[in-house]
């Protein structure tokens, strides 16, 4: 299997081997005349040790920021601008993303905006970033109390997936980027939903999820290089996100939940949706609900909750005019994309999903 994959005439994706002389490769092919490291104080910690002696980053310059997505806002964003400023940053220059989701969505949207763009190369440490938020281009900030609200459409230059990074993470941020692995399975075929619904995330064989990352992250850059600003096909991969994003906001104003949580609890309400108005099979239904149930437990919203998450389902960037827009499926890998639901319909999968 041929584990690099082009995804564009503008992002190069290498599944890695040694990351030392590929980062060294990849930042050859960048112009720049200076080099800057974004990470977060965990990655920092965690996984800048791993890159501190490389030759070819001698005489990068850091900029941390603080960990978490509270931290991905506009007086974060703008401290990195400062520091890039301050540090002699100039639109020849190349910011390299150094983190989780957080870290390669901001510093892509920092190194998309600053001097009107300079190169980035994203180095994702976390599964959920491999398998999602560092590919396909897309880049942001949370504003206003809503999720990536704020953003462009810019590729990096070139994502390294280090596998080795992941020995780095707990069970809850596995299982965090697991959710947007299983998302891809539904979109794309059986067998691939059958090898992620038999995985134990409770004993995760690192190996084995390897080979899985590569195949996940085939799915989405198939559909992104066909699809790169979401005008069709790419809408696919907001499968669970309109109610996971109503969700993460949700819990954010409470005890906030991991990005891949809540998309895992979209996919039960939107997986229900599916099977009531696309005809998804029941029995495929079943099963994904109960393995999100094992893994990733339940969130405590009430009825009294459904009216706060309908508004912020209205606020969702899918939508046109006042409808809540969703992409349902009729089967696995039967994408049906541009779905409206009605308020009644939204209860009633939240009902589902609540007592399912």
């Amino acid at each position: 299997m041929d584990l690099s994959v082009e995804a564009s005439m503008e992002q190069r994706i290498i599944i890695s081997k040694s990351l030392k002389s590929e980062l060294a490769t990849s930042i050859s092919e960048c112009e720049h005349d200076r080099i800057f490291i974004l990470t977060d104080e965990t990655t920092l910690r965690e996984c800048w040790p791993v890159m501190s002696r490389f030759l070819s980053l001698k005489n990068a310059r850091m900029i941390t920021i603080g960990a978490s997505d509270s931290h991905k806002d506009l007086d974060t964003i703008a401290r990195v601008w400062e520091m890039l400023g301050k540090g002699g940053a100039t639109r020849h220059s190349l910011l390299i993303n150094l983190g989780g989701g957080m870290v390669t969505d901001l510093g892509g949207f920092a190194a998309s905006t600053f001097k009107r763009g300079i190169n980035f190369i994203n180095i994702p440490t976390t599964l959920l970033a491999m398998v999602d938020a560092s590919v396909g281009g897309k880049t942001g900030i949370n504003f206003n109390g809503l999720k990536n609200e704020i953003g462009v459409f810019n590729d990096s230059k070139f994502v390294i997936l280090d596998t080795d990074f992941l020995k780095t993470l707990d069970e809850k941020n596995i299982c965090s980027g697991y959710a947007e692995m299983l998302k891809h399975g539904l979109i794309a075929n059986k067998n691939m939903w059958t090898e992620l619904m038999n995985y134990d995330l409770h004993h995760p064989d690192l190996k084995q999820l390897q080979k899985m990352v590569a195949d996940s992250v085939k799915v989405k850059e198939r559909i992104v290089l066909e699809d790169p600003t979401e005008r069709g096909l790419r809408k696919a991969l907001n499968l669970g996100h309109t109610f996971g994003h109503a969700f993460e906001s949700w819990a954010l104003k409470r005890t906030p939940i991991l990005h891949g949580y809540a998309v895992a609890f979209g996919l039960i309400a939107e997986l229900y949706l599916s099977a009531v108005k696309t005809g998804f099979p029941t029995e495929q239904l079943r099963q994904t609900v109960e393995f999100i149930r094992e893994y990733y437990g339940i969130l405590g919203i009430t009825c009294d909750d459904y009216n706060e998450l309908i508004a912020l389902m209205h606020h969702d960037k899918k939508n046109r005019g006042n409808e809540i827009n969703v992409t349902l499926l009729g089967g696995i890998g039967d994408i049906k994309i541009n779905q409206t639901v009605e308020e009644a319909e939204v209860k009633e999968a939240l009902d589902f999903f609540r007592e399912g």
